[in-house]
């Protein structure tokens, strides 16, 4: 992957590959996952935290010996074992459970993924006899005429826990790059008369390995097809798949319309009858019902029904819009509350506030919410109406029902039903007493 972050670690989706992987493998059923990590392993525990238990690969010495590491947590008689990549992020549960079925049905000591690829470079070939039986070449190792062989090894597996670990024992590192190959272990099952077997795919795509930048974009592609799909057939219009990108966890509502060059990402939740976009970016948001979104950023912020953003709005964390509520061009709120049909058309910086019902904020309002220290607060209570371009100096309350004049710095608490004007007083200064510089 030519980079410093762990390679299962890449986001496809939205999320880690090995995020993926657990959340297949827990949909198959599977609950005790083991996590084999070498070098760069704490980014991966940061992540994971406790919901894994790790086992430490101090040498990489091939995927034989990553399993080895497992014996004593995992060497049970009559329990079985499933071996995955961690850079296989688009694996189904049910591509696994067909897997672990096929494994118990044939009362196999080894069960290997398989599937048929058009092009199978860089995967190992299955090259099956006349008996009945076959083995796994790895690419490396392969001779001109193995390598043509199309049937290939996903690198998934299932074991009986314990004839696994008694195999591995038997395997040596006699091959070109000195290392324990898992597949070895096949082999000797074979040799000593126990069941070994394949269960196919033939979605290829979904366990396709990640191993550089190019692999990566394409497991993207394929994610969003399967994301998008999902969601136009649940009731999602989505007017140009190939120009949105919508995350994993992404919940989506019937009858919304997703327009071009929209990012949707993290847990955000949008509900029915939406238009959201073109050009806009949600993350981890909850949005209500019949809410438009046009070409504007809302952040980690919960949007009642009916709500209006944008365009070119910036919704920071902590903001939350009550019904009704319009936010237009040019607005930022940050850590805000704004009540129901309150509204802020433009140009204006909203932050650490606490809004009202039926509030107009007029262009260019600014809640001048930090001192240089701290930050401190603003409440404009209901039907109260400020005017353009007023400086709200923090902390201070607007009463219910108050105005404030245009282009006032209000610095001091506004009661109920006044209007509040504060700003110097207009002079005429004759021009002829003004000094003009000549060039």
């Amino acid at each position: 992957m030519k980079s410093k972050i762990n390679k299962v670690m890449h986001l496809v989706g939205g999320l880690p590959m090995i995020r993926h992987v657990l959340n297949a493998v827990k949909g198959a059923g599977v609950n005790d996952c083991f996590l084999v990590i070498g070098h760069g392993g704490d980014e991966i525990k940061e992540y994971l935290g406790d919901e894994v238990t790790y086992i430490l690969q101090m040498q990489q010495l091939g995927t034989g010996h990553a399993v080895m590491q497992a014996e004593p947590h995992c060497n049970l008689k009559g329990e079985s074992v499933l071996v995955l990549a961690g850079d296989t992020p688009l694996i189904t549960e049910e591509i696994i459970k067909d897997l672990i079925e096929t494994h118990k049905n044939n009362a196999a000591a080894a069960t290997v993924l398989v599937t048929k690829v058009a092009d199978p470079t860089g995967y190992g070939r299955i090259i099956r006899a006349e008996n009945g039986r076959f083995r796994i070449v790895e690419e490396k190792d392969a001779s001109p005429a193995e390598k043509l062989v199309q049937e290939i090894n996903t690198g998934c597996y299932c074991f009986d826990a314990s004839e696994l670990f008694v195999a591995l024992k038997q395997v040596r590192a006699d091959n070109e790059q000195g290392e324990y190959y898992l597949t070895d272990v096949l082999e000797i099952m074979q040799s000593s008369g126990q069941a070994v077997v394949t269960s196919f795919t033939a979605d290829f795509e979904a366990v396709q390995g990640i191993n550089n930048r190019l692999q990566l974009a394409e497991a993207e592609k394929i994610l969003q097809r399967r994301i998008q799909r999902r969601l136009m057939e649940s009731g999602v219009t989505i007017i140009a798949p190939e120009t949105t990108f919508i995350g994993s966890e992404v919940r989506i509502g019937q009858d919304t319309i997703i327009y071009p060059f929209t990012i949707i990402e993290g847990k955000t939740v949008i509900g029915q009858d939406c238009k959201i976009g073109p050009g806009a970016r949600i993350k981890d948001s909850i949005i209500g019902d019949m809410v438009e979104i046009d070409s504007s950023v809302v952040i980690s912020s919960t949007i009642g029904d009916r709500v209006t953003i944008g365009p070119f709005a910036y919704l920071r964390p902590e903001t939350k819009l009550a019904r009704g509520v319009k936010v237009g061009d040019f607005v930022e709120i940050k850590k805000s509350i704004i009540g129901e049909n309150s509204k802020v058309p433009h140009l204006s910086y909203v932050g650490d506030s606490n809004i009202g019902k039926n509030v107009n904020i007029g262009a260019g309002t600014i809640t001048c919410n930090y001192d240089g220290v701290n930050k401190h607060r603003t409440v404009i209570e209901d039907n109260a109406f400020i005017g353009s371009n007023t400086n709200l100096v923090a902390p201070v309350t607007i009463g219910r029902g108050a105005k404030t004049g245009a282009g006032s710095t209000i610095t001091k608490d506004v009661p109920e039903g006044v209007l509040a004007v504060e700003r110097e007083k207009q002079r005429h200064i004759p021009l002829s007493k003004m000094t003009v510089k000549k060039e």
